[in-house]
């Protein structure tokens, strides 16, 4: 359930909201004058929402490459690139 607290609470209960959003691992939503206002997270939650939001475009990405293509890749051949990539990375 969404955690929503006045803005004000920011300032006065630091602590225990700073305790909330990394233990819960959820955002707490603050409002002012009764309208939200801003959203507080982790640096843990909001790089793993960055991640997983850039994994969900590399995924679009690929399922519209797939859908312009009937070129199709075995796992071994994926296996093989990726291999060369890894090394390519390594020696640069």
């Amino acid at each position: 359930m969404p955690q929503i607290r006045p803005v004000s609470d920011l300032r006065n209960n630091f602590t225990e909201i700073s305790r909330l959003v990394h233990e819960s691992r959820e955002p707490v939503f603050l409002t002012k004058n009764g309208f939200g206002d801003m959203v507080v997270m982790s640096i843990a939650q909001y790089e793993k929402q960055q991640l997983d939001g850039d994994i969900f475009l590399k995924l679009k990405e690929a399922e519209a490459e797939a859908k312009a293509t009937t070129k199709r890749y075995t796992l071994n051949e994926v296996l093989r690139k990726a291999e060369e990539r890894i090394e390519h990375a390594k020696q640069n």
